[in-house]
Formats: structure tokens, sequence, C-alpha cells
């Protein structure tokens, strides 16, 4: 297949490369778009060095597969055009997520919904995350309430916001002085922020209705209660999220790991008594979301779970969820 990556040079495009070549997708020629300002500078990828381009509509018609990390404004402008053409689009961006027409995936949740459709959306970094461990005791058991917090790593920000955390880090520690910030509302370095994108009206940030509208899409549940809170820590890559559901019906804890240990996408790492759990330390650079901390909830009684995950952001995030899309596109 001839391949596009736009957006090359940013930490998801970097990131969509690297996965195209590690899952050995049919790839026989790969263009990498970028800005103006990366145009005719090279990339080393597992097909070997590549050209960077300028993009334009001329030079990516004729791709069987355009993989989208560019603002929602580019999606905006060129995805539906380049679908048209007969393009498979995959678009990392928020821009398309809810429009009716757009199937929003998670192969492990809803790959039927790729069905013949030429333009597909990637969901949100954290929903994607969440929701393989949620559909799977959601067949389960049911669902009723989903309450969850995020621990976002600075990765979730991209290479600026990974760049940042390490500069301000160095600034305080190597030279002694106080942590800035342009990227991060606040410094990020021996802190955490509770506010990921803009405040809404109900007081909640775009990224935590973001859980809670696209979970509802990708799962098939337009009435499901969702509540998230969304905190920026300093890490660099990584999302971990302590997850609080109640059931339609009874759950237990021993249940649940039965479940979770055999579902696609989800690593069970769940032993406390030998202080085993999912951490970043642990879940970066891994395909699979780490679920563990498994435990009945006394609040919903034995209706009531609460367990934590991890996920890598740039990866089940982001660049593997795009490329599982595509994988079952082609194959459609």
């Amino acid at each position: 297949m001839r391949v596009g990556v736009i957006g090359a040079t940013g930490a998801v495009g970097k990131e969509l490369v690297e996965v195209l070549g590690k899952r050995r997708f049919p790839v026989t020629q790969l263009k990498l778009f970028a800005s103006a300002r990366s145009a005719g500078t090279k990339q080393q990828t597992p097909w070997g060095e590549v050209t960077i381009e300028e993009f334009s509509p001329a030079a990516a018609r004729g791709l069987d597969l355009a993989l989208l990390a560019v603002s929602g404004d580019f999606a905006k402008a060129h995805a539906r055009a380049l679908a048209a053409e007969g393009v498979a689009v995959v678009d990392n961006s928020s821009a398309l997520r809810l429009e009716a027409d757009v199937p929003l995936v998670v192969p492990e949740v809803n790959a039927d919904a790729i069905g013949t459709h030429k333009l597909i959306a990637n969901p949100n970094c954290t929903t994607a995350i969440l929701v393989v461990a949620l559909e799977p005791l959601r067949r389960e058991f049911g669902l009723k309430r989903v309450i969850v917090s995020t621990y976002q790593a600075a990765s979730g920000a991209g290479a600026e916001g990974m760049q940042e955390l390490e500069q301000e880090t160095r600034r305080v520690l190597v030279e002694g002085g106080q942590p800035g910030n342009s990227v991060f509302a606040w410094p990020l370095p021996f802190n955490v922020i509770p506010q990921i994108d803009s405040f809404q009206p109900n007081g909640y940030t775009r990224e935590e209705m973001k859980v809670a509208w696209e979970s509802r899409k990708i799962m098939g549940l337009p009435d499901l209660l969702v509540s998230c809170t969304a905190v920026r820590i300093p890490t660099f890559r990584v999302h971990g999220e302590a997850v609080t559901i109640e059931t339609e019906r009874p759950v237990t804890p021993e249940a649940a790991r039965a479940v979770l240990a055999k579902a696609a996408g989800v690593k069970l790492v769940d032993d406390p008594a030998n202080k085993l759990y999912p951490m970043p330390l642990t879940a970066t650079g891994q395909d699979d979301v780490e679920a563990g901390r498994i435990r009945a909830n006394p609040v919903f009684g034995e209706y009531g779970l609460d367990f934590f995950l991890c996920g890598d952001q740039l990866l089940k995030g982001a660049a593997l969820n795009a490329v599982q899309i595509a994988e079952r596109m082609r194959l459609g």
C-alpha cells in the first residue's frame, strides 16, 4: 500500500511510522508530510531514509492510506476531500470524532463500525485507554456509571510538552532556577495541574468532556453517565486512570479479573502482595493497557468496582490504535 503520514515530525507522527514497521504493515511506498519548515529534511524509517515533503492535496493524491497526526483545522480542511478521492483516512485529531457520519473506533470495542467507510476518527488518548478495559466489563456485568480520574503524561501535549517538561526540570535541578511554562497552564516539574484543555460552561474541561462524549459513541451507550477529572502530571509517557464503575449486574473483583485477563488489548497486572500493579514505568512502550488494583467499591456495594489503568498515550492512545484501524480497513 502507498501510505502517507501527515504530521510526520511530531511525537504521534514519528510513533506512527515506527508502529507501521513493527506490525509489518504492507507499505510499498511511504510518504512523510510536515510543515514547510521541515520540507526537504530526511527522516529514518523502517523502510530507509525518507525525505519529508510539504503537504498538498496534489502530493497526497494516489495514496492508499493517509494517517493524519495534525491539527483539527487541517483535518476539517482535507480529511473528507482525501476520503472522497478514495484514500483511506484515519484522523487523530478531535475535529471529526463526534460527526454522525464518521465512525469513532477502538478496534477491540467496535471494529464493526468501520464497515466500508473511508474516513475513520481515532479517539482521544484517554478515552481509547479507558474503553479497552470498560467494554469487556460492560459485556459481562452491564454498565450504569463511570467515574474516572486521569493522570496524564506530558506526551499528551505532543513533543513540545515533553520538551518543556525536560527543559524546565533541568532548569530546577541543574541550574537551580525556577521552572517556567508555555505549553502548560502552569510549570509542570514537581507539580500536578488539574486542567487539560479549556474549561467549559459546566465547570469541566474539554478534555474531561471528550472522555464522556467519546466513550458513549464508541460503546454505543448514548445515555451512559460519565464523570471525569483530568490531571497533568510530570511524566513523559503513559496515562494513568483511576476508574470507578457501577454495574447493572453484581460484580466481584475475582470475576472482573477473570474477564480482564482474557480481554483483547488488556494486560492484567494485579498482585498487590508482590507490589505488582499498573505503572507508567512498566506500561511505557507496551501495546496493551495494564489493568490492576481491582477491588470492590464500598459505595456501590455488590454493583461497584474500582481499578487502575495505565496505557501508553503514544501507542494505544494514538499511533497503535490508528494503525489497528488501518489494518481493519485494509482487510475490509
